[in-house]
C-alpha cells in the first residue's frame, strides 16, 4: 500500500468503451472521438480510453483520454470541464502536461498541450515513476465507525479502491470500519473498509466495494465544483 493513497493496485487502467476491461493496448486510426476535424494537423494516436486526472484551481477531476497528438488530446468527462488557467493532465505514472481548452460538447473536451509533447512516451508512462492506480487529493469530514466507538476524520486523498484519512483515534491493521460523510452528508453513506496501514495518525483503508469510474468521478466532483454536475 502506498503511504499517499490506500488501495492494491489495479491491473492498469486501460478501458475498452464498451466494456471497461483493462486492455493493455493502443491504436492508430482515423475514426473514433477527435479533436475537431481539421483542427489538428497532427496524427493522432486513438487510445482504449486511458483514465488520468485534469487539474485545475478548482480540484482534481477524472477524465478519460480519447485520442491524443503531440499537439492535443481528446477528453471524455462525467460532467462539464473543469475551468482555470492552467489546467494540467496528470497521468498516473507522475508525468504532468500543461493544457489549454479549445472546446467542450456533451461529455467530451477538447485540449491543445501547451508545448508538442512525445506520445509514445504519454501512452507508455516510460517515466521515473512507477505506474499506480488513480487518486485523487480531495479534503472532506468524514465518521469512522467501529463496533464500539465513533470517531471524526478527514480524508487526505480518495482513489476508486480506497482512501486515506487522518484521525485522533488508533485503529488496527485489519481492523473492519464503516465511512459516511459527516453530517449525514450523502457523498459517502455506510461504506465498509478496512485498514491497511497506519503511520502516526494516518490510516490507509481499502474499501470493500470498489467504486467504478463513473461513481469516482461524479463524487470527487460533487465534493470539489458541484456546479460541475449541473
Amino acid at each position: 500500500m502506498s503511504e499517499a493513497a490506500s488501495t492494491p493496485q489495479t491491473q492498469g487502467d486501460w478501458y475498452s468503451a464498451d466494456s471497461c476491461e483493462p486492455e493493455n493496448q493502443a491504436h492508430s486510426g482515423s475514426d473514433g472521438a477527435s479533436i475537431e476535424s481539421g483542427s489538428r494537423a497532427s496524427p493522432r494516436i486513438t487510445l482504449l480510453i486511458r483514465a488520468a486526472k485534469l487539474v485545475s484551481s478548482h480540484g482534481e477531476f477524472v477524465g478519460v483520454l480519447r485520442d491524443v497528438s503531440e499537439t492535443g488530446v481528446c477528453v471524455r468527462l462525467f460532467h462539464k470541464a473543469p475551468k482555470g488557467d492552467p489546467i494540467e493532465l496528470h497521468m498516473p505514472g507522475g508525468r504532468v502536461y500543461e493544457l489549454k481548452p479549445v472546446w467542450e460538447r456533451d461529455n467530451e473536451a477538447g485540449f491543445e498541450f501547451a508545448e508538442p509533447v512525445d506520445v509514445t512516451q504519454l501512452i507508455n508512462e516510460a517515466g521515473e515513476f512507477p505506474k499506480r492506480g488513480l487518486r485523487l487529493g480531495v479534503c472532506f469530514p468524514i465518521k469512522v465507525k467501529t463496533l464500539t466507538q465513533s470517531s471524526e476524520a478527514v480524508i487526505l486523498n480518495l482513489s476508486q479502491q480506497g482512501a486515506r484519512f487522518e484521525c485522533d483515534e488508533v485503529f488496527a491493521i485489519d481492523q473492519n470500519l464503516r465511512i459516511e460523510s459527516l453530517d449525514g452528508g450523502h457523498e459517502l453513506k455506510d461504506v465498509r473498509a478496512k485498514v491497511r496501514w497506519r503511520r502516526d495518525n494516518e490510516f490507509g483503508v481499502v474499501f470493500d466495494d470498489t467504486l467504478s469510474l463513473s461513481e469516482f468521478a461524479r463524487l470527487t466532483a460533487r465534493l470539489q465544483c458541484p456546479d460541475l454536475l449541473t
